[in-house]
C-alpha cells in the first residue's frame, strides 16, 4: 500500500502533449531489415524493422513511451526513432515523473484486453500512484531496468543456445562424428558406414486409439492414466513429462496405453512435433506412437525427427485441415549410424539440452522475479533501496561452439 509519500493521479493527468507534426508513418511494407534509424510498431518486438526516411523520425522530444493502441505493449524510446503505420500512441510524463518510472508504472495498470479493439481511452482513465521523491522514483525505476536487462540477457542466450543446437543436429546427422568420407543418399550426403532405412523398417508404427469424441461424457476421464493430447507433445521440447488430463479404467479400455520410452509424434494441426513419453500413457488418435527397433535407439530417433518436422509439414496433404498418417511416416527415410555412434550423438544433443533446460529454468525465475518486482514496488510494498540485486546483475554466460 502506498504511503503519504506517493500521490496517485489519473493517467491523463501524468501526460504532456506530443506533437509529431509533419511526421510521417512508416508502412510496414517498407519496414527494412537494416537502415539508420529503427522502426517502432505497436508489436511485441522492440524493434519492428529499420528506415532512412528522415521525414519519419521522431527526435524530440525524448524519452517517450510507445503504446500500442490494439496490442497494450509498451516500449522505452530514447533514440530516434520511426513509428509503425497504425495502433501506436506516444506518451510523455509530466514533470515530477520519471520518463522510466512512468514506463514501468504504465506496465503495472492492469488493462483487459478487449480483442483488437483500441485500449488507450481506457489507460488514460486508470489510476498511476508514484513516490513524490524523484530520487526514489528513479531507484525504483534502477531496479526493474537491471532486472529487466537480466532477463534480456538470458533470453539471448537461451536464443544462441537453440541456435547452436540446431547447428550441432545439421552437422551430427550429416557428417557423423568419426570423421569418414559420406556417400549420397535419399536423405543427402552421410558417412559411409551409415545405412539408410525406412521408418517403418526400424521401428514399430502405431496410431493412438483414443477419440476426443466422448469428451462431453465424464465417465472416460478423471482417472489415473495419463492422457497425452497434442499440445502436449508440441510443447515437450522433445520429452514428455507433463499431461494435461487422465483417463478412468472405462476409458482405457478403448485405447492403448503406451509404455515410457515410446516416441509420440503429431500427425493433425501441428505436423511432426515429436517426444518420449517419460511414463506409460494413452494417447488420441491425432498422434502415432513410435516404437524403435533395437538397433535404433529411441534418444537418437527423436533428435532426428526434431530435424524432420519442418519437412513434414511442408509435404503433408494439403486440405481442409493439413494431416498426415502413418502411411505418410512409414517411408520417412532415417539415417541409421552404429549404436556406439547414435550414444555419442544422443550425448552431444543431451548435453545441449540439459544447458537450454537450464537457462529456461533461469530465465522463469527472472521472469517471476520481474513482475514480483513491478508489482510490489508500484504500490510500495518494498523499497528498491532495501534490495540487494548483486546476483541479478552478474555477467552472463558465454556460449560458444565448445560448449557442444
Amino acid at each position: 500500500m502506498t504511503g503519504e509519500s506517493w500521490t496517485t493521479e489519473s493517467v491523463v493527468n501524468c501526460l504532456l502533449p506530443v506533437s509529431v507534426a509533419g511526421k510521417t508513418k512508416v508502412q510496414a511494407r517498407d519496414y527494412k531489415s537494416t537502415g539508420r534509424f529503427p522502426v517502432i510498431d505497436q508489436g511485441q518486438e522492440q524493434i519492428a524493422g529499420w528506415t532512412d526516411d528522415e521525414s519519419a523520425v521522431v527526435e524530440s522530444p525524448l524519452p517517450l513511451v510507445v503504446f500500442g493502441d490494439h496490442t497494450r505493449t509498451f516500449k522505452f524510446l530514447d533514440v530516434p526513432f520511426a513509428r509503425g503505420a497504425d495502433g501506436t500512441q506516444l506518451l510523455r510524463s509530466k514533470p515530477g515523473i520519471d520518463p522510466l518510472f512512468f514506463f514501468y508504472a504504465c506496465r503495472a495498470i492492469d488493462l483487459p484486453a478487449r480483442g483488437y479493439n483500441r485500449h488507450f481511452t481506457i489507460l488514460k482513465e486508470k489510476e498511476l500512484s508514484y513516490p513524490v521523491a524523484d530520487n526514489e522514483q528513479k531507484a525504483i525505476a534502477a531496479v526493474l531496468r537491471q532486472t529487466e536487462s537480466a532477463l534480456s540477457h538470458q533470453s539471448a542466450l537461451l536464443e544462441t543456445l537453440h541456435e547452436l543446437k540446431r547447428a550441432a543436429m545439421a552437422r551430427l546427422f550429416t557428417r557423423g562424428l568419426r570423421g569418414e568420407a559420406r556417400q549420397e543418399t535419399e536423405v543427402g550426403l552421410v558417412p559411409e558406414s551409415w545405412e539408410v532405412a525406412a521408418l517403418s523398417e526400424v521401428a514399430t508404427l502405431e496410431r493412438g486409439r483414443f477419440t476426443h469424441r466422448p469428451r462431453n461424457e465424464p465417465r472416460f476421464y478423471g482417472g489415473t492414466t495419463p492422457f497425452i493430447q497434442t499440445g502436449d507433445v508440441v510443447r515437450s521440447a522433445g520429452y514428455i513429462n507433463k499431461f494435461s488430463q487422465t483417463l478412468n479404467g472405462q476409458g482405457v479400455a478403448i485405447s492403448r496405453v503406451f509404455n515410457a520410452g515410446t516416441i509420440l509424434i503429431t500427425i493433425a494441426a501441428n505436423i511432426g512435433y515429436s517426444g518420449i513419453l517419460e511414463f506409460d500413457a494413452a494417447c488420441p488418435d491425432s498422434l502415432v506412437a513410435i516404437t524403435p527397433s533395437e538397433k535404433l535407439s529411441n534418444l537418437y530417433l527423436n533428435y532426428y525427427l526434431q530435424t524432420q518436422q519442418p519437412k513434414m509439414d511442408q509435404e503433408a496433404p494439403k486440405g481442409t485441415q493439413k494431416n498426415i498418417n502413418i502411411q505418410f511416416l512409414s517411408p520417412w527415410p532415417v539415417p541409421v549410424p552404429s549404436c556406439d555412434e547414435q550414444r555419442e550423438i544422443v550425448a552431444v544433443l543431451d548435453a545441449l539440452d540439459r544447458k537450454i533446460a537450464l537457462h529456461r529454468e533461469k530465465r522463469a525465475v527472472l521472469e517471476g522475479l520481474f513482475q514480483s518486482l513491478l508489482r510490489k514496488l508500484m504500490i510500495g510494498e518494498i523499497r528498491a533501496t532495501d534490495l540487494d540485486l548483486s546476483a541479478v546483475s552478474a555477467a552472463p554466460e558465454q556460449v560458444t561452439e565448445a560448449t557442444a
